[in-house]
Parts: structure tokens; sequence; C-alpha cells
């Protein structure tokens, strides 16, 4: 049933609101600790505080791979490819882009960031994979 691919799509669609709610908080926070001014913004968003800059270099990230993760799970429901292992990989890849935003938006380490980007981009690596085994 090609259900299985619609609710992981579902969740990462409301994970970049809730990114997006994220980043607006604390670009909110900025303004009202008198840590930016409009002014300061107008051209670029270099001027607001470190975590600002991180919620919102996140934001950005949800419309990278995600891009390839929904396009994937469009072709493999109009391909057949929606049983169990392709929606497993397809909330794994979820999982990744949550963990992802966790550290991004947090202690920001670099090499956990780059390890759960790699698994997440196995995961879709393997949905693509699983789609040519079912058209071929």
């Amino acid at each position: 049933m090609t259900l299985k691919l619609i609710y992981p799509a579902l969740a990462q669609i409301l994970w970049s609101f809730i990114v997006l709610v994220i980043m607006f908080l604390r670009r909110q926070k900025a303004f009202a600790n008198r840590e930016v001014r409009l002014a300061d913004i107008a051209v670029s968003t270099e001027r607001y505080p470190e975590p600002a800059r991180l919620a919102a270099a996140n934001f950005s990230n949800q419309f990278e791979t995600p891009l390839l993760f929904f396009a994937l799970i469009l072709i493999a429901m109009h391909v057949g490819a929606t049983g169990y292992v392709m929606a497993a990989l397809a909330w794994a890849y979820v999982a990744t882009r949550i963990v992802h935003t966790l550290i991004h938006t947090g202690s920001n380490r670099l090499q956990q960031r780059a390890i759960i980007f790699a698994v997440g981009v196995a995961c879709l690596f393997f949905m693509w994979l699983g789609i040519v085994i079912a058209v071929v």
C-alpha cells in the first residue's frame, strides 16, 4: 500500500515547519534581546547571533537532500516499490533529518552531523536502489 510512504513524507514536511518555527523563535529572541536590529539584517542575515544563524542554516538544509527524498517517494509510489523495506528506509531518513537538526541547532558538532548526514544519504541511496530493482 502506497500510504506507507505518505506518512514519512508528511513527517518530513512537518519537521521542516518545526525547524521554521525554531528559526523564527531564535530570530525573535535576537530582536527582543537587542542583539540585532532590522537595519542589521536588511541586506544579509550574517548579523544574527549564532543560534539564529544555525537554525536558518538548518532550515535551508531541509530543502537539500529532502528534495531527493520527496522525488524518491513519488517515484517509488509510481512504480509500486512501496514495501516495508522502502518504508523503513524512508522513516530512517526522516529520523536522520531530525537528529541532524538537533545536533546542528544544539552542540553543532560537525563530526556527529557528518555521520548522521551520511546515514541519511545512505538511506536515500538504498531507496534509489530499491526503485531501480523494482523497475528492472
